[in-house]
């Protein structure tokens, strides 16, 4: 599309699992030709549940708008082909473990060799360098080793071990970390004309993220911090997540307590917090009589920041996330499925999800005819010789 940000950036991107494809998933919605880099046997998340007829849905939604290039890299002529694609490319991102490019002769001291322009990045779970540099490192250890699972434990009741990990944030936060550290190396290129490296550690990003905790790490504090509790209604609960002094004005106001804020209980931020179990237990029991949904709609009419709690299920089918196209319907092959789009939007260029999900190996061919100019006959050899896999050909 001609309004697309990053049109014309090409992207070689060696990641797998989470993190990496994160990353280079938003480089493709902002319109950057992405060039996965795959083994013969596929990205592992090719085999991750949903599945439909064949297809990861799952794949999809961290791949689309992707082309694939399936390689084996144990082949001799491998290394070679991917240095020359390298010497063609703006951005390489890759999430092994640290040592392993540089034994491939693919790391960044070869690459800018090539290629001193390139913008490359490493995504790794506790950076290239230091006593944990070469540990293996998926998300949940990393919940685990920055502390986030147990501060999280020390805001619930009553636990007697750290809640189980489902949601991967520290893959989440290191893509977008990454994403946003490719577009600022960019931007740095179009100043000086030199690309850079990018030592990018998932552990980092997980600490960041904690920062009252970070603080109070170093400054403890005698009390725990108050945490917002969800209300428990007739049919659910709801999360109430009154901040401000007009937040609790207009909190007191809706349940029809007005002298909420002369109550020297609640009139202030000392009071709210020393009777804070109080409080919730008051807000329990004014939601108990009344659904969810009354609760919402009396609060939100209130003025009062709140919601009712759903499913994902239920928040794909609100009509407020189709008025703002917060996703686009794509198809892998298998169907129509939903995917998000990027949560910004700009006036005047598209950041979107392509609909496009390659199979494995699919873009071999057109890949190397248009970015080396390599013939069919030259891609059919590397074929032969064991270089390439999936079924790629020339359109």
């Amino acid at each position: 599309m001609d309004n697309d940000i990053l049109g014309g950036i090409r992207v070689l991107d060696f990641t797998t699992i989470m993190s990496g494809p994160y990353c280079t998933r938003m480089l493709a919605d902002l319109g950057a030709e992405v060039i996965k880099i795959e083994p013969p046997e596929g990205d592992f998340i090719r085999t991750q549940p949903p599945m439909r007829s064949g297809k990861s849905a799952y794949f999809a939604q961290l791949n689309c708008g992707k082309k694939s290039l399936a390689i084996d890299l144990r082949q001799p002529k491998a290394g070679e082909l991917i240095r020359e694609l390298a010497a063609k490319c703006d951005v390489m991102v890759e999430n092994s473990r640290p040592g392993v490019m540089a034994r491939l002769n693919l790391d960044y001291a070869t690459i800018a060799k090539i290629n001193p322009r390139i913008v490359y990045c490493s995504i790794s779970g506790f950076g290239q360098t230091g006593p944990w540099a070469t540990r293996s490192a998926y998300a949940p250890m990393l919940h685990a080793a920055s502390g986030f699972d147990l501060v999280n434990m020390s805001y619930q009741n009553g636990l007697e071990r750290p809640l189980n990990t489902g949601i991967y944030i520290g893959d989440v936060l290191g893509g977008t970390h990454a994403f946003g550290a490719i577009q600022s190396a960019l931007l740095g290129r179009e100043r000086t004309g030199r690309g850079d490296y990018i030592d990018l550690s998932m552990m980092d990003g997980v600490l960041g993220m904690l920062i009252y905790e970070f603080q109070e790490a170093q400054f403890p504090q005698t009390k725990r911090a108050n945490t917002f509790q969800p209300t428990r209604a007739k049919d659910g609960f709801i999360m109430i997540a009154a901040v401000k002094p007009n937040n609790y004005e207009a909190l007191g106001k809706a349940i029809g307590r007005p002298e909420f804020m002369t109550d020297p209980r609640f009139c202030n931020a000392k009071g709210r917090a020393e009777n804070w179990a109080a409080m919730m237990s008051m807000l329990d029991e004014w939601a108990s009589t009344r659904t969810a949904a009354e609760c919402e709609a009396i609060l939100t009419e209130g003025g009062v920041p709140c919601s009712r709690y759903f499913t994902v299920r239920e928040t794909i089918a609100q009509p407020h996330l189709e008025h703002r196209k917060s996703f686009t319907e794509i198809d892998d092959g298998a169907g129509p499925l939903k995917v998000p789009n990027p949560a910004f939007k700009f006036k005047s260029s598209t950041a979107k999800a392509r609909n496009y999900v390659p199979e494995l190996g699919a873009d071999n061919a057109n890949v190397l005819s248009s970015v080396l100019g390599y013939t069919k006959d030259r891609v059919a050899e590397l074929g032969r010789q064991g270089v390439l896999c999936g079924d790629g050909k020339i359109s």
